[in-house]
């Protein structure tokens, strides 16, 4: 009875991954502490997950990935790469969706994605190309990458530890290289030369900052009179007549960009404000200030040598999103001015300060050119600005990657277990100076290892209570006559179909214990039947929700949910046909 009870949680959770109303890492916890409730995981193996190989694998790979992308080194080459072949729009796409899919196979995806993206959408506007023409394939290029090696993404390490308990050994380093290899340069070529073509037309409008936002459609230029009501006034106090920031001060004919909100407002100043459209008449009354400014105003207006603006992404699961600016107290605490949001390629034009922050909203911020991007980061925003160059320690820059280097070839020897070998890494960067211990910790995805944490021992409740082999028993008695291939394409394709509405690893998590017992009800050889979980598990491209890289590119590409399954379907297909002939061949049913 128990396992049917496990069934009906199983279901629930996968119902409120769809849903996407709640976290996925709180769903996971959901259903572990339901499966712990009807007694299918024993109380003292509850938290067991958090103890797993895979867990703290996955932790060490994204402190790892932080302290690459830190030193500068990646992102220098791919900067200098980048621009020199973007003259031809399918060099342009080719070379950094190829950057993608190589950087994500020995770093976290989210990690390659943030490399490449800046550089993307700043060569897409110098060559008056649309970031919609490559922030999709980057996208996909990035998952198609991460199927290639042990530690590319989640659900290999996950799909590896599942058979170290099945079978007594996981998979190697590169035990997925023959057959992601060859999905992965399959899915790439197909980008590159066709995909790219399948994106709606619509998307492929250049725009600059001042173009995406419409900067003179929301900042107002006006005049202080001798008879306003603010004269000698802080600017606090006229920020507090309504929704209205100051951003610039003109005074004497010298600008004054970012003032503070302590600085005093004296007749003849002209103000660059920013004001809700319904009260900005209310407030030049009430302040008796003078509507002037002729002309219409840019980005160029709000920044100056010691004061920049910038573009950043909303991240998934950042501690931002469903917040409002005013919550997060950008100017007060971090000393920086929200000019502007844009959703899925529109402005919005309400009330900036009181909005609620989605995922892949693209924000234009301005603040202190020094500290902005590190502020921005810290906050948990992507920003998508190229970073300026790094001069010096360049000792420290390549130590990132010897330590790297190590750690891999001793798990490719397969001298030290991959946990205590990435973990040793993490250490010894840390020891170096290579990263900070505040950053180790702040590039760990909490949520992420909650989800895994919580969801293998709900995997393993399945197995445990006889629930994946009734299911396995199921399938065997129905479709055991049918050829192999058509049993393995029913798991890619059932895998492929669960990942684009849930997470991957939950998807990896339930879907690897089923695909086990399969195989072993038909006498086959379990490693073809991981290894078709593993493609399908990294097949998320017919949604944005299916992979946080989808869903980081969907603001600022300003791609609609109904755009990804264009290029997203025919991939999947392309995957399915390669996919399938590679596993019989690279990993036989028998021996």
């Amino acid at each position: 009875m128990t396992k049917y009870f496990v069934f009906a949680i199983i279901i629930t959770a996968l119902v409120l991954f769809i849903w996407g109303k709640w976290r996925y890492d709180i769903v996971a916890m959901l259903a572990l502490m339901a499966t712990v409730a009807v007694g299918a995981v024993p109380f003292s193996y509850a938290f067991s997950g958090f103890s797993n190989p895979a867990v703290v694998t996955v932790a060490a790979v994204m402190v790892i990935s932080a302290a690459i992308t830190a030193s500068g080194i990646v992102e220098d080459c791919v900067r200098y790469i980048a621009p020199a072949t973007s003259k031809n729009i399918i060099f342009h796409i080719g070379t950094l969706t190829l950057l993608a899919a190589i950087l994500s196979a020995f770093m976290n995806n989210v990690g390659a994605l943030s490399l490449i993206m800046p550089v993307a959408i700043q060569s897409a506007i110098k060559t008056k190309r649309s970031p919609s023409t490559l922030l999709m394939p980057i996208a996909f290029g990035s998952i198609l990458g991460g199927m290639t090696t042990l530690i590319g993404t989640p659900p290999n390490i996950l799909v590896s530890s599942f058979r170290q308990d099945f079978m007594g050994k996981g998979f190697g380093m590169f035990s997925f290289m023959p057959v992601g290899g060859v999905v992965s340069m399959v899915g790439v070529a197909f980008i590159i030369l066709f995909g790219w073509r399948l994106l709606p037309k619509k998307t492929n409008k250049a725009k600059s900052i001042d173009e995406l936002f419409q900067i003179d459609d929301y900042l107002t230029e006006v005049k202080v009179n001798e008879d306003s009501t603010i004269v000698d006034k802080p600017i606090s106090e006229l920020e507090a007549l309504g929704l209205i920031v100051v951003y610039a001060l003109i005074r004497n004919k010298r600008k004054r960009i970012n003032p503070t909100v302590n600085e005093q407002i004296h007749a003849g100043d002209i103000l660059v404000i920013e004001a809700a459209p319904s009260e900005l008449e209310s407030i030049i009354n009430s302040a008796k200030l003078e509507l002037v400014g002729s002309k219409a105003l840019s980005s160029e207006a709000l920044k100056n040598e010691h004061v920049a603006v910038m573009e950043a992404v909303v991240m998934p699961h950042s501690r931002v999103e469903g917040s409002t600016p005013q919550r997060l107290k950008l100017r007060t605490r971090y000393g920086i001015n929200l000019l502007a949001i844009a959703r899925k390629g529109q402005q919005i034009k309400q009330r900036l300060k009181n909005t609620k922050l989605t995922v892949g909203d693209v924000l234009l911020l301005q603040g202190n050119e020094e500290t902005l991007q590190d502020n921005i980061a810290d906050i948990g925003f992507l920003p998508i600005a190229e970073r300026g160059l790094n001069i010096g320690g360049s000792k420290k820059k390549f130590l990132s990657l010897i330590i790297f280097a190590i750690a891999l070839v001793t798990v490719t020897l397969q001298l030290i277990p991959i946990q205590i070998a990435f973990s040793g890494a993490v250490l010894l960067m840390i020891l170096f100076n290579v990263i900070s211990i505040r950053k180790a910790y702040e590039s760990i995805d909490l949520s992420i290892l909650v989800l895994l944490g919580a969801m293998i021992p709900v995997g393993a409740a399945m197995e445990l209570t006889g629930g994946a082999q009734l299911i396995a028993s199921l399938i065997v008695s129905y479709f055991g006559n049918l050829p192999p291939i058509y049993i393995l394409g029913a798991i890619l394709i059932t895998t492929i179909i669960l990942t684009d509405v849930m997470n991957n690893a939950a998807t990896a998590v339930l879907m690897a214990p089923l695909a086990a017992n399969i195989a072993t009800a038909l006498h086959y050889n379990v490693d073809p039947f991981l290894m078709t979980v593993v493609v399908g598990a990294s097949c998320s491209f017919m949604t944005p929700i299916g992979h946080q890289n989808n869903t980081i590119v969907m603001g600022p590409g300003g791609y609609k949910f109904g755009d990804y399954w264009r290029m997203g379907l025919p991939l999947d297909i392309l995957v399915i046909i390669t996919a399938l002939p590679c596993i019989l061949y690279f990993w036989p049913l028998h021996g």
